[in-house]
């Protein structure tokens, strides 16, 4: 009897054991299970900047206007620049280039083209991207912003085209750098080019962009339907946060100094 007590003593005690071991493995599996769908959560939370990003194309649109509004002040700090802006018919501001955007088809920037309506006011914002410079970015400088000064209805007239236009020679576009037009060793051309970036454009008189594309995402989540950029042009549309940047522009062209 007690050989037999002694047995089923161990008996228990094993199963016991064998349960301890089995809920540990349980809670070790549960654990793990929980911090995989942590991982998972943090993955989603790490990209979901982007996924953001991504579904809301009215943000970055409102943050590219507000931009844009920083490059128009520093435009109205140059007298000569204020000058070219009262005749110009609109301008095209690209807040960012980068200098990574030298190759064939490669992504330079976003900007935004505003046109001067005819009571002196200037339109809403058209969103485009931008691909290279035909010259520039020379050995040292790095990208910043840009803004492209159109001086007459012939530069106006190649960005109405909806995708993948030029300002550069080869559009039969002139497009001058405003850093010799200031030194007054060139005209006025069809286009202007300024930028932030010193030395950006090198020495060179005259300079191009290629592969200009209309940006129909941004513009529609803009404006909340879809437009053309000749009915923005047109001041027929209208968004209440680019109102500030219209009225720097507005500024910045009428206000001699």
């Amino acid at each position: 009897m007690k050989g037999e007590h002694m047995f089923i003593q161990r008996k228990t005690q094993a199963a016991a054991l064998a349960w301890v071991i089995a809920m540990s493995m349980c809670g070790a599996a549960v654990g793990q299970s929980g911090s995989g769908q942590g991982a998972q959560s943090g993955r989603r939370d790490q990209s979901g900047q982007s996924d953001d990003l991504g579904a809301k194309p009215a943000q970055r649109a409102e943050q590219r206007v507000s931009d844009a509004l920083a490059v128009v002040r520093q435009l109205e700090a140059e007298p000569r620049m204020k000058q070219l802006l009262r005749q110009a018919k609109g301008v095209l501001i690209v807040p960012s280039y980068g200098r990574a955007a030298l190759g064939v088809g490669a992504h330079g920037g976003a900007g935004l083209l505003l046109l001067k309506q005819a009571d002196g006011g200037w339109s809403g914002p058209v969103f485009y991207d931008i691909g290279g410079l035909t010259v520039g970015l020379q050995a040292g400088a790095e990208g910043g912003p840009l803004a492209l000064v159109l001086n007459n209805d012939k530069a106006v007239n190649e960005l109405m085209k909806k995708n993948n236009v030029a300002l550069s020679a080869d559009a039969g576009i002139t497009v001058l750098n405003w850093s010799k037009l200031a030194q007054g060793t060139a005209g006025t051309g069809d286009v202007v080019a300024w930028s932030g970036t010193k030395g950006l454009f090198g020495d060179v008189v005259a300079v191009g962009v290629n592969d200009i594309r209309f940006n129909q995402s941004l513009t529609h989540a803009y404006y909340g339907r879809t437009l053309s950029p000749r009915e923005i042009a047109a001041g027929t549309v209208s968004n209440p946060q680019a109102e500030p940047l219209q009225q720097a522009l507005g500024q910045a062209s009428t206000t001699a100094r």
